[in-house]
């Protein structure tokens, strides 16, 4: 079992083989956040690069006011956010090709509508404001509460709660007017 306390203590003692435990630990949390408002992959892996230098720099910093994933989190929230107002104009939209290679029962028919599915959902999402499709993110993919929410993007709690109610209101009046189109 992952002994954040157990962990970072063994950090600051100077084992490095602790911190390579704590960055195995969250890799996922933080490689997702950033993807989700950096478009970019080259981009997003040496942003992640970026967040865990940041977080061994500043561990002595972390007192326990919040769980470290959320303190991790709003790291890597705030370093893409960073990276965004300084190189949004080299940004391109463009979408993810589907590269994973699995074994299952469904018919090459069934997977390829999933994966378009998959990805029109997402190209949905990537669609709304920036700050919509990050309160959307982090609530129902990540799993984080309101209060996390709020902690990793600094907006009020009834700010967080009104974006994500905005965000699902958006994202179904989307999916409604592209089913309608497709009914016609």
């Amino acid at each position: 079992m992952f002994n954040e306390r157990e962990i970072l203590q063994q950090i600051k003692r100077g084992n490095h083989n602790a911190f390579s435990i704590l960055v195995k630990q969250y890799e996922r949390l933080v490689f997702h956040v950033v993807q989700r408002i950096v478009p970019s992959p080259e981009d997003v892996e040496d942003i992640s690069q970026e967040v865990f230098i940041k977080v061994y720099k500043r561990l002595d910093t972390f007192c326990f006011d919040s769980k470290l994933a959320t303190w991790i989190a709003r790291i890597a929230y705030l370093t893409a956010i960073d990276y965004l107002r300084k190189f949004q104009p080299k940004i391109t939209q463009s979408e993810q090709a589907v590269d994973q290679v699995y074994f299952t029962n469904e018919t090459p028919e069934q997977v390829l509508i999933q994966t378009d599915v998959t990805l029109y959902v997402q190209k949905l999402i990537d669609s709304l404001p920036e700050s919509y499709r990050i309160v959307l993110t982090l609530y129902h993919l990540d799993e984080f509460s309101y209060s996390e929410i709020e902690h990793i993007t600094g907006m009020p709690a009834g700010t967080v709660k009104n974006y994500l109610f905005r965000a699902r209101k958006l994202l179904k009046d989307k999916l409604a007017n592209s089913l309608n189109d497709d009914l016609r």
